[in-house]
């Protein structure tokens, strides 16, 4: 039987939600608020839904105090916490599977891995020339017409290089496999907080 995904309230909005809509917080040493990127904290916690807006928006309007139901330190750049440690987590997602073997780097290597079956995301890095990332793209649409294999722009080529060991890396491609499978969560989960 699979395991039931559990469902949280965004303190926010008041909705309920699936927990990987949603980024929990909770109250590090000191009483200061801290992201709780895995949900792994100790102690109560508070969730708001997976998006940089919403983070500002609770910061603002006191929801954490409230929620909590005592003082809280709110940093005044809990949005830019939050998102650099979603950007760790992917990176370190990332290294993880390019040991596995399940990741490559390269534009003339992702190229021809859009040819086959396997790659389950493309990666380009922010700051890639738009000529070089349209053609990325057009090879991508042109294999994978009927399921579009996702494509995510969230780290720049410094960022995926000095994760994975390399200079900067422009393209990427996960190929099918569970440590794959993690980093493309981890960029969903990313892509989501940044662009909502």
């Amino acid at each position: 039987m699979p395991k039931e995904e559990p469902i949280r309230q965004c303190a926010l909005t008041r909705e309920t939600k699936p927990a990987e809509d949603l980024l929990r917080f909770a109250l590090g040493p000191d009483d200061v608020l801290v992201p709780d990127i895995d949900a792994r904290a100790e102690g109560r916690g508070v969730w708001i839904t997976l998006s940089k807006a919403s983070v500002e928006a609770a910061a603002q309007k006191n929801v954490f105090a409230r929620s909590l139901k005592q003082n809280v330190t709110v940093p005044p750049d809990l949005a830019l916490m939050a998102l650099t440690r979603l950007e760790q987590r992917l990176l370190g997602a990332l290294g993880l599977a390019r040991k596995a073997g399940q990741l490559l780097t390269g534009a003339t290597k992702v190229r021809a891995a859009i040819e086959k079956p396997g790659i389950i995301a493309l990666f380009t890095a922010t700051d890639a020339a738009p000529d070089g990332r349209q053609k990325m793209l057009g090879a991508a649409r042109a294999m994978s017409a009927d399921v579009p294999t996702p494509h995510f722009e969230v780290l720049t080529s410094v960022q995926m290089g000095l994760a994975l060991g390399q200079e900067n890396v422009i393209h990427a491609a996960l190929i099918n496999g569970s440590a794959a499978k993690s980093a493309l969560y981890r960029a969903d989960r990313l892509h989501r907080y940044m662009m909502n």
